[in-house]
């Protein structure tokens, strides 16, 4: 036999220690590792550890196969590690129904489970009985799955098993959002059972996302079925809060040495160098030590304090584990790893060294990884007194075999046996090289002709979708429903994708199924959705974001491309509106906002943009993988013909309908708009009843009485009318009118059926006693004419403002599902219209006499009705067919009072337009407002009718969340009273009822509330630096600063003020947030149509603020402005920082450093204890929230921001350790308190402003207002408004008093004597 090469005697070394150390420990028929001897519990997470070293020699044998043996032990090995990849797989596809449960759950119940038995691969414990959910093990199993598929290992053996490990993909993708128990299985570290957003999850499951993309399950033998697809945007979404979380581990734990394998070896999950950087120096500086390093600061675990009786810790003990906590050397192994990764050999030199003190030599030489070192129980003392003095001694498992596997990995890679590249086939160590520019590509399509001919006017040249053939461009939401198809498996009862969402990243590439190839508009162009959508200059402005976004998320091969449609909808009075213009001309310079951009036709892009096969559409599981899913192909046959020709008559509801129809159907949109007005001021219409807002309050609780109406036994409490004359006519000319609009309407089958259901519903009804609302007329003292002579008013009117005022009025006293019968049966269709004039002209003569009796206004209806028919055909006028159509109505509705009902059976379809064919309740209607206001761009209004209508933002669940999951807590609701915090993320339902709640009957705030969060949520994903020192988001607190600012800016009251705000354009709302989160200083000019536009001031304060051109007389006032403006400069400050809850750096840690030297904080009645140190560290994000919540209670910003600056007093005194202690509880108003005592007298000793005010002589009548509460200036709390107005540094400044306030309030402050002044 030949003599070996030096390198195949190491490797055999090597190959011998790896079999007696892991895979003596393989069991024979799972092939898992056990933990120990005694437990035969696998870990999934231990176990991809365990095999990696296996991995590792196999490869470094396949370099040097020289002999026919090497071979065969690369073999072995390789088959070592599919045996375990294939074993823990079987043990997850054994619990196939949990992942299908946990992607509609997310609960820690339905979590696949953490270990199995190494035995049979069945679960061990209860889904209960331990912290299951652990996101980064199953996510990690993917990424190491990824990587060894690459270097060319088969694990995957079958079609059926790449479908269930898409939709592993599927159980990871939420990670950013989804609280975990984390890679030490405990959640919040004292250990209760709570799980948290762990920073070390979140980095992994990026990492699998990215690395499983279009990954061939089968390596180079696979084709289109094996491939596995990953929506890029989820990735990006788990990258952007990695981000925002490092160095932070989670809320518990401030950091954590787990981060070591995401910053480095395995996941590689963070693409920016320098925070790569800051986080390792982070937790070298507090957490490495002489044997390793901690998990994380005050962790319990084996540790001589620990109580071993029990699992989890009181609150109070944590800070008895303050620098006793375990030192692991693990993370040693994971620090030499990072570093031969960064090609830093003395780096790998001087940890090698170190983690060869510390191993454990067995008897036959070996080196040995031991699991942790504790201090000995007799060397505690000294070792609190002096930390890192005391020698430790080897507690756990030795060796522990994840520790022993990465430490021989290590030396593989430093004896060079394995080049880096191997162990990363899939190349993610280059993540955070820095990457060329992105050149983001957009085309503009034109819906028609004629817009093309428009905008051809301004040299701007688009092919329509007809020309852009044969590829097809469709909705964002076409391609959400494809990807549901992904991941479907019926043998394993496997459902694919669950979530609609597709991001901008998804519909920024091609995509080709068979020989077609479509092309995808984003989804925030998708106009179906909120109001937002229909402000022009907002989109734009979305656009310019999204582009921007792309510059920096998008790293797929090819270049991003972005699709946009032009419809009808957008113009503006039938022209293109000028931003829009602006934009393309910018686009087509080839930069906007700093990204290069190219503006084409889709054909030039082909070659150039990424396009991704959805080869998974195919029937695979029939047999016929190259044909279409029979769903899919039935699905795009709709859609095709649908979508883009459709989608516009769809949205205005009949666009391409005759301009009459399209006139008649305006009269009654007029109707929404009513209702608003009411709502905001009622008390000046003088048509309500006793109690409008009462009433208002009770319609949102108790079921109006008619929803009772059904069940027989109820229609006791309703009066029947004393007539019961045939209700024949009626019913005919009811039954004629649904016949007819159905023909007219080929609506797709289901509405078709759901009119017959009706129309059968609606005889069955006919036969009932006829129902009077006799008891809505009791409460409201309102005759019934009146409501006839409100819907008249509603169809003369062509104000949308005061339509807004009487549906309101309509809604108050009767309630969304009222009944506008007859009336509304005649607008509710265009061309039926006439039709339905003629019945009912017939109606009365032909039914009994009795029938006009009781309808007060019957007189002449047959010829009224007749008249109506001429204006119905050639009258543009609506009020002629209105007033008519009123007197119908009050035939037809005295008569059919119980029509309603037949609304109620089909709440869920009330949703439809006035088309099908069914009665007009007050909420059709105010629909019609909505979609009115919405075009004439009445904000105010539409926000209010949306509001009324109960409308949502598609997108409020997930902008909550973005915010939540980047540590910021929202609340929603006015200070003090009733302020919601929301701390979790919740489904879109609830989330809007809460804010609906926090809000009372204020529809507009609400909706407002809405939009504000979805604005902010676009903040924190661009531009995350101006959310910096804000843990909570307080949305009420900044809709009463915003309306301060613009009442500032104006010179005008409050509630004119508040009218303006909610006037704002979407587009101007975002940019008034944006003027405010940033602290810029800004001016209003009034635009057209009493408009108000937002523009940033820069230096030339006097000539933009004669901007504001609301009539205002301008010249002197406006240098009167600037003077004062210059004035309330520190109010204002104070006021923006303390509604956004800004606070200093470090602020904080740095009261936890006052905390910790007095007995307790008191702020507004809330006592921040001593014990709050002991349980939580200064850094911790759970510390920071206890603060944050005292201050929260206080109502008023500029208060809580002086009550922020006489805390941070309070830590310089402690910081330059001035004293030992400061003694009992300290009430920290009294100090701000104290100090506007000091600084009223020196104003009077120097005569300065506040002697107008608070400084005055005091004579009996001031003495008296100040008691009830009053401050002459109007200053918050009892503070004078010019303390609020100072400076904080100088000798009158808020700092020097709030010291001098400290020194005599405080009794552990020397009095007298010489004391050194170190605050400076």
């Amino acid at each position: 036999m030949r003599s070996r090469s030096n390198s195949g005697v190491r490797l055999d070394y090597y190959q011998r220690i790896v079999h007696r150390l892991i895979l003596a420990h393989q069991e024979p028929v799972t092939g898992l590792f056990p933990a120990s001897n005694v437990n035969s519990h696998a870990w999934i997470r231990d176990n991809v550890y365990c095999i990696l070293a296996v991995w590792g020699l196999s490869m470094a044998y396949k370099k040097i196969a020289d002999q026919d043996e090497d071979r065969a032990k690369c073999y072995e090995l390789e088959q070592s590690c599919v045996k375990l990849m294939r074993g823990l797989l079987m043990a997850m596809m054994n619990q196939k129904d949990k992942v299908e449960k946990f992607k509609m759950t997310q609960s820690p119940y339905d979590s696949l489970h953490a270990k199995y038995s190494s035995k049979n691969g069945l679960p061990v414990v209860g889904d209960n009985e331990w912290g299951h959910l652990q996101i980064d093990a199953v996510s990690l199993y993917l990424l190491i799955l990824a990587q060894m598929t690459a270097s060319g290992l088969q694990i995957v053996f079958s079609l059926d098993e790449v479908s269930f490990i898409q939709n592993l993909v599927f159980y990871i993708e939420s990670a950013y959002s989804i609280p975990d128990y984390g890679i030490w299985e405990r959640g919040d570290k004292t250990n209760h059972g709570e799980p948290e957003l762990n920073a070390s999850s979140i980095g992994m499951a990026k990492a699998a996302l990215e690395a499983m993309n279009e990954l061939d399950l089968f390596g180079a033998r696979g084709g289109p079925a094996s491939v596995i697809h990953v929506l890029a945007d989820e990735a990006h979404k788990c990258q952007a809060v990695l981000q925002s979380m490092l160095p932070r581990e989670s809320n518990s734990k401030e950091l954590d040495s787990g981060l070591l394998c995401v910053i480095g070896f395995p996941a590689f999950a963070v693409d920016d160098a320098q925070l790569i950087h800051n986080t390792k120096d982070a937790i070298l500086s507090r957490l490495q030590g002489k044997y390793g390093c901690k998990r994380f600061l005050r962790d319990g675990y084996r540790t001589p304090k620990e109580d071993p009786s029990r699992l989890y810790y009181e609150r109070w003990e944590l800070r008895m584990f303050e620098n006793i906590e375990c030192e692991w050397p693990l993370f040693y192994c994971y620090l030499i790893l990072f570093h031969a990764f960064q090609n830093d050999k003395r780096s790998v030199e001087e940890y090698a060294s170190r983690l060869e003190k510390i191993m454990v030599r067995s008897e036959d030489g070996i080196l040995l990884v031991p699991e942790s070192y504790a201090v000995p129980q007799d060397l505690v003392g000294f070792e609190y007194q002096k930390p890192g003095s005391q020698l430790r001694e080897v507690v756990g498992r030795c060796p522990f075999l994840w520790g022993q596997s990465l430490f021989i990995l290590g030396r593989l890679l430093q004896e060079g046996f394995l080049a880096v590249g191997e162990l990363d086939p899939l190349n993610r160590r280059l993540g955070a090289q820095k990457k060329p520019d992105v050149v983001v590509q957009v085309v503009i399509i034109a819906e028609d002709n004629e817009i093309r001919d428009k905008l051809a006017e301004h040299d701007l040249h688009v092919q329509t979708i007809a020309e852009v053939a044969p590829i097809e461009v469709q909705p964002a939401r076409v391609l959400s429903h494809l990807y549901t198809y992904l991941g479907r498996n019926r043998k394993l009862g496997l459902s694919g994708r669950k979530s609609r969402d597709v991001g901008i990243l998804s519909t920024s590439k091609l995509y080709s199924l068979k020989d077609r190839i479509f092309a995808f508009t984003p989804q925030f162009a998708d106009l179906s959705r909120f109001y937002i959508a229909s402000d022009n200059e907002l989109m734009i402005d979305i656009l310019k974001g999204e582009i921007n976004f792309l510059k920096s998320a998008w790293d797929l091969l090819g270049r991003p491309l972005v699709t946009l449609v032009l419809k009808r909808i957008h113009l503006d009075q039938d022209k293109i509106p000028l931003a829009m213009i602006q934009t393309m001309r910018k686009l087509k310079s080839g930069y906007i906002n700093g990204t290069r951009v190219m503006l084409g036709s889709l054909k030039d892009f082909l070659n150039t943009s990424a396009i991704t096969d959805l080869s998974f559409l195919g029937s695979t599981e029939d047999g016929y993988p190259d044909r279409l899913h029979p769903d899919v192909q039935t699905y795009l046959d709709e859609h095709l013909l649908r979508s883009f020709s459709n989608r516009s008559t769809m949205n205005l509801r009949g666009g391409q309908l005759r301009p009459r129809t399209l006139r008649r159907r305006m009269s009654c949109k007029g109707a929404i708009k009513k209702t608003r007005s009411i709502n905001v001021d009622s008390d000046n219409l003088g048509m309500e009843g006793p109690s409008p807002l009462t009433e208002r309050r009770l319609s949102s609780i108790v079921p109006p009485p008619w929803l009772q109406a059904n069940k027989q036994s109820h229609v006791s409490v309703f009066a029947t009318t004393p007539e019961e004359g045939p209700a024949s006519s009626p019913l005919q000319h009811l039954g004629n009118e649904l016949s007819v609009r159905e023909n007219i309407y080929p609506v797709d089958p289901h509405h078709s059926r759901s009119a017959i259901d009706r129309r059968s519903e609606f005889v069955r009804q006919q036969e009932m006693p006829k129902i009077l609302i006799q008891r809505h007329r009791a409460e409201t003292n309102f005759a019934e004419t009146e409501v006839e002579e409100l819907i008249a008013m509603l169809r003369e009117t062509e104000n949308l403002e005061e339509q807004g005022d009487i549906l309101q009025y309509l809604v108050d006293t009767q309630g969304l599902d009222f009944n506008t019968a007859g009336l509304g049966f005649k607008n509710k269709s265009d061309d039926n219209a006439t039709a339905s004039a003629n019945n009912a002209a017939a109606a009365p003569n032909s039914s009994d006499p009795d029938n006009a009796v009781n309808s007060s206004s019957a007189i002449a209806i047959a010829t009224a009705t007749a008249n109506s028919n001429m204006h119905c055909i050639g009258n543009t006028s609506n009020a002629s067919n209105v007033s008519s159509s009123s007197n119908i109505s009050s035939n037809i509705s005295n008569h059919n009072n119980m029509s309603p009902h037949e609304n109620n059976h089909d709440s869920s379809q009330s949703e439809g337009m006035l088309e099908e064919g069914r009665v007009v309740t007050v909420r059709d209607l105010l629909k019609g407002l909505y979609e009115k206001a919405c075009q004439q761009k009445l904000w105010g209004l539409v926000r209010h009718t949306a509001g009324m209508l109960g409308k949502r933002v598609e997108d409020l669940a997930k902008a909550v969340t973005d915010l939540l999951v980047r540590q910021k807590q929202v609340t929603v609701g006015m200070p003090p009273n009733n302020e919601h915090t929301i701390t979790a993320p919740l489904p879109e339902v609830e989330l809007r009822q809460l804010i609906h709640d926090a809000y009372g009957d204020d529809e507009s705030t609400a909706m407002l509330t809405q939009e504000l969060m979805v604005y902010l949520a676009m903040f924190i994903r661009t531009e995350p630096q101006l959310f910096h020192e804000m843990l909570r988001l307080r949305v009420g607190l900044i809709i009463q600063v915003m309306a301060k600012e613009l009442s500032r800016t104006l010179n005008c009251d409050g509630e004119a003020a508040s009218e303006h705000l909610l006037n704002l354009s979407p587009f101007e709302m975002k940019n008034l947030l944006y003027h405010i989160l940033s602290g810029k200083e800004f001016a209003v000019s009034s635009v057209a149509r009493g408009n108000l536009s937002i523009v940033s001031c820069k230096s030339s304060r006097v000539s933009k603020k004669s901007q504001i051109g609301l009539g205002d007389p301008e010249g002197e006032d406006a240098l009167v402005a600037t003077i004062d403006d210059r004035q309330g400069q520190w109010l204002r400050r104070r006021r923006l920082d303390g509604a956004l809850n800004r606070v200093p750096r470090d602020f904080y840690s740095r009261v936890w450093t006052v905390l910790e030297k007095c007995q307790g904080l008191a702020i507004e009645g809330r006592v921040l204890q001593q014990s709050l140190t002991q349980e939580m560290t200064p850094g911790e994000l759970k510390f920071a929230l206890e603060v944050e919540t005292a201050l929260n209670q206080i109502p008023q910003p500029e208060y809580r921001q002086l009550v922020v600056e006489a805390l941070m007093v309070l830590t310089l005194v402690t910081e330059h350790n001035m004293v030992p202690t400061l003694g009992g509880i300290i009430y920290v108003e009294h100090l701000v308190h104290k100090a506007n005592q000091l600084f009223l007298e020196d104003q009077r000793k120097v005569q300065g402003d506040a002697t107008l005010c608070c400084a005055k002589i005091k004579d009996g009548k001031e003495q008296q207002q100040a008691a009830s509460g009053m401050l002459l200036c109007g200053g918050a709390a009892y503070i004078c408004q010019h303390l609020y107005d100072s400076a904080p540094s100088g000798s009158y400044g808020t700092m020097t008093y709030m010291s001098r306030a400290v020194a005599l309030v405080l009794d552990c402050v020397p009095k007298h004597g010489e004391m050194e002044c170190a605050i400076s």
